[in-house]
């Protein structure tokens, strides 16, 4: 896929020159740190020492008063308890953290997770039915709950109260709970509104524990839960989620809980944990449960108590990786054939495809992979419970819960995001949404939303990469959105020792005229394209012609032997 690269404009140069001189580092990396809004020095020491004792008051948070006193009502008058959380990562991780929290001392706390296919997204009635039937007198939902007035007023009629504790976008109307925790309500002057579900239930176990003269040690063995919540809904890792993310981090990789330490065995990693490994390791295995079958068994491997419990539960949930891996792959390659037959007759803007039979647990990722290959913003529907649902992916600084918005009138529910957005209709409507959402779509998309955006912090010289610069880059760790790992270009340079590796991947070391380093590049996947797909270009890139390069810099250690490679992340020849 061809990128537009982006190379983020210089920083105010006074203001980096003195960030360079008060913390000690090159005017490159001041730059950065400057782009980043990190521009004092005690910004940058914030930055990159970051304190728990930095975590805002909780109590500023709407509601936050309200919830804390029906909380502790509740546990002082023995009432029923369920925790109810959505059924993605963010979800179960933050079932497993309020529900774990409780039942260290209290005993009256069960946990619900709605079944995806009988129930769908959010609070259900039927959930609330059940709680009903077996006196449960509270529900504290997490990651859900925003938007669900009908099924607040339902549960008051029950006799059944709700705390609800999300963090998506809020509709005009607040549901009539108890207390309505959201940072991004209107009304709430919360400093930080990027906390992901999971981060809104520490909030309140934190301000319980702060009201109630608990020690707040106790909450530290529950940040390995909330970073794995963060990394995999793809929040902000800046501000707050940066210290928590920070923290959770260094649990997960020195004292993780025996689910989380099964996941690791069980996605084979061997080097210390990164964001990375959550996105694309940890997370889909948590997520796998809740996409194929039921979202309890993901649950009750975060909470289990032992790491023989954890591992045989672990087990299970890979054998169900399995299978959504087989369902996603089948179910793509069907709907990147559907794709192009469309645009054999016209060339869409949007991509809005419906199969009655495609399993409702992938279609999320599905609408990912299709961008990969036609970059637009894209809708993957199947039908469930006689109504259409599905999942929405967008691209580059394309607002598709804007979009879809737009086709409300179309829609029986939608929520979400930016970039990803849920949505439910009528199979009736399919077809009429299908087009309005390409008006919509062609009204609103501009033509730097149609090419995938390469951000580059700075252009550098090859003599610049060495060992104090990359210690510093480290340091910038944890990376994530808001805070993404540091991605530069050097021009005008020509490649030598070129090796092909398994058929798929280039090593290659680039030249730079005056420099005298002389990096060893890794470009994963780029043979496929420059070997086989187009000779020409690999003959270019083999033959010394000159070109820029984009890269991230890492460590590789091979026999005990470490030196500094270039991760490569596009190439372009004049």
């Amino acid at each position: 896929m061809e990128y537009n690269w982006k190379i983020r404009k210089k920083a105010n140069e006074e203001r980096v020159e003195a960030l360079s001189s008060e913390i000690n580092v090159n005017p490159t990396l001041a730059n950065i740190l400057v782009n980043r809004g990190v521009d004092t020095f005690q910004k940058a020491k914030d930055f990159f020492r970051p304190d728990l004792d930095k975590l805002h008051d909780p109590f500023l948070m709407k509601d936050m008063d309200k919830a804390v006193n029906r909380l502790k009502s509740a546990i002082e008058n023995e009432e029923k308890i369920m925790v109810y959380g959505d059924y993605d990562v963010d979800g179960t991780t933050s079932v497993a953290l309020f529900y774990g929290f409780l039942k260290q001392f209290y005993d009256q706390v069960s946990f619900y997770i709605p079944d995806r296919y009988k129930e769908g997204y959010g609070i259900s009635d039927k959930g609330i039915q059940f709680a009903a039937d077996n006196n449960f007198k509270l529900i504290v939902a997490l990651d859900c709950g925003i938007k669900a007035i009908e099924k607040v007023a339902f549960a008051t009629e029950l006799g059944v109260d709700f705390i609800i504790c999300d963090h998506h976008t809020p509709g005009e109307e607040i549901p009539k709970a108890i207390a309505v925790l959201d940072p991004k309500r209107k009304d709430c002057s919360y400093p930080y509104q990027e906390l992901s579900g999971c981060g809104v239930g520490f909030k309140l176990i934190q301000a319980y524990s702060e009201f109630t003269g608990m020690d707040p040690a106790g909450l530290i063995g529950f940040l390995d839960l909330l970073a794995i919540s963060i990394a995999a809904d793809i929040v902000p890792i800046t501000g707050e989620n940066r210290i928590l993310t920070f923290y959770g981090l260094e649990r997960i990789n020195n004292n993780p809980r025996p689910g989380i330490r099964a996941l690791i065995l069980a996605s084979k990693i061997e080097k210390e944990i990164e964001i990375s490994d959550i996105v694309f390791k940890i997370g889909p295995r948590i997520n796998a449960s809740g996409r194929i079958e039921h979202a309890k068994a993901s649950v009750e491997l975060l909470i289990a108590k032992d790491l023989e419990d954890a591992l045989r539960r672990a087990a299970l949930v890979e054998d169900v990786n399995a299978t959504r891996k087989n369902f996603d792959e089948n179910i793509t390659k069907e709907a990147l054939s559907m794709i192009r037959k469309m645009d054999e007759t016209k060339q869409f803007k949007s991509t809005v495809l419906f199969k009655e039979d495609w399993h409702k647990g992938v279609i999320g990722i599905v609408a990912s992979r299709c961008i990969e290959e036609f970059y637009r913003p894209t809708i993957i529907l199947t039908e469930s419970n006689n109504k259409a649902t599905g999942s929405a992916r967008s691209v580059y600084d394309f607002d598709i819960y804007e979009a879809i918005s737009e086709c409300s009138d179309l829609l029986e529910q939608f929520g979400g995001h930016k970039y990803a957005a849920g949505l439910t209709l009528s199979v009736d409507n399919v077809v009429a949404f299908q087009e309005k959402f390409e008006q919509v779509v062609c009204s609103r998309i501009e033509t730097i939303h149609m090419m995938p955006v390469m951000e580059i912090d700075d252009e550098i010289l090859l003599d610049q990469i060495n060992y104090k610069f990359y210690n510093i880059l480290k340091q910038m760790a944890p990376f994530g959105p808001g805070n993404p790992e540091p991605i530069f270009c050097a021009n005008d340079v020509y490649a030598e020792n070129v090796k092909v590796l398994k058929d798929k991947h280039l090593r290659f070391n680039i030249v730079q005229d005056g420099q005298q380093t002389r990096p060893t590049c890794i470009a994963f996947g780029l043979a496929d394209k420059l070997k086989y797909e187009d000779d020409t270009y690999f003959k270019m890139l083999n033959g010394k012609m000159r070109f820029n390069i984009a890269f991230d810099i890492r460590e590789n250690t091979f026999r005990n032997t470490s030196s500094l490679q270039l991760y490569v992340k596009d190439i372009k020849f004049d």
